[in-house]
Order: structure tokens, then C-alpha cells, then sequence
């Protein structure tokens, strides 16, 4: 399984429309960057978020998700509490072919503010809107930016196809179109 370059994303994405929209080099000017890198894919988040409101809750819980303990907010700049979390999805959707893996990790920009991104992978065959975890872990309120670099895309691609994949067995979060709570 090896890490895939540049050239290999970029015809991915052209032929296959593997993430769409898609900018085919890095954009930098006055923005956190985003679009193709060496290896990897600089995602960005929408002006869509979801942030945790703790006086609404009493304990997080995966398999009761209370949808009230976020606030929806829609912005250029999403404010995040002290030691919070909000919700985003992507600008881009994207379509992983049967015999790729990625994994995602935070940009170092927001890293160095002490703000990690988090999201697991995409599977094989996996499509949709990736909704991401943005945690504050400082003491201060940190700000992230709508339609600006928030995270990386390494994409993998295996020696084999695999048996099933994500598509197969209709995988719960396949296709989203919207910021995503959890589901059992």
C-alpha cells in the first residue's frame, strides 16, 4: 500500500471526480491553504457549523446523541469556546475509490493554536460531505475560517481490492450531505 503523489490526485479527481469541487494546485494568498499538495489534499470547511453548547448537556453519549447540546451557526468565522468542540463539513465531496484508504489530519497552522481537527478515515467507497470535529483544547475562545485550509487528505492505495467496502455494506454515514451526528 503506498502513499499517493500530487499527479495521482489530481487525475483522480479530474477523471473519477474523486473530490469536487477541487483546486488543482495549493491556494495560499492571505488564506490558510488548501487543494493539492505533494501527497495529500487540504480540505476546507463551510460556513456551516455545529458548536457544543455544555449547558444544554449532561453527559455526551454516542448512543443517545442529544442533537440540543449543539448550536447551529452560520458564518466566515466560527468562534469556538474555551476547552469546546464544534462541528463542519467540507466544501468538498468526495467519491474514495474501491481500492483507497485516507486518513486526515489537522493543518499545523491551526495545530500551533492548539486546535486539532479531527476525523477518521474514509473508507473504500465511502462518498459525501466529510463532517469534522474542530476541538478548542486551550482556555481562550480560537477562531476557524470558512473556505480556508482546515486539515489534510492522505490518500492510500492498497495492492488489492477489498472484499467489502464501506458502500457495500451500506455504511451509515455514506453520501451525507450535511453536518452528521452520531448514529448507532
Amino acid at each position: 500500500m503506498g502513499i499517493m503523489p500530487d499527479h495521482w490526485i489530481r487525475k483522480m479527481a479530474r477523471e473519477q471526480g474523486m473530490i469536487e469541487p477541487f483546486a488543482d494546485s495549493q491556494v495560499r494568498d492571505g488564506v490558510i491553504s488548501y487543494g493539492v499538495s505533494s501527497y495529500g489534499y487540504d480540505i476546507r470547511v463551510t460556513d456551516e457549523f455545529k458548536i457544543f453548547n455544555p449547558s444544554q448537556a449532561t453527559v455526551i453519549d454516542p448512543k443517545h446523541f442529544d442533537p440540543s447540546s449543539l448550536v447551529d451557526y452560520k458564518g466566515d468565522i466560527c468562534t469556538i469556546p474555551p476547552n469546546s468542540f464544534a462541528l463542519a463539513k467540507t466544501v468538498e465531496y468526495f467519491r474514495i475509490p474501491r481500492n483507497v484508504l485516507t486518513i486526515c489530519v489537522g493543518k499545523s497552522t491551526y495545530a500551533r493554536c492548539g486546535i486539532i481537527v479531527n476525523v477518521t478515515p474514509f473508507e473504500p467507497e465511502w462518498e459525501g460531505f466529510v463532517t469534522l470535529e474542530i476541538s478548542n483544547t486551550t482556555p481562550l475562545p480560537a477562531r476557524i475560517y470558512a473556505n480556508e485550509g482546515v486539515a489534510q487528505v492522505i490518500f492510500f492505495q492498497a495492492e488489492e481490492i477489498c472484499e467489502v467496502s464501506y458502500a457495500d455494506k451500506k455504511g451509515k454515514y455514506q453520501k451525507q450531505q450535511t453536518i452528521v451526528l452520531p448514529k448507532i
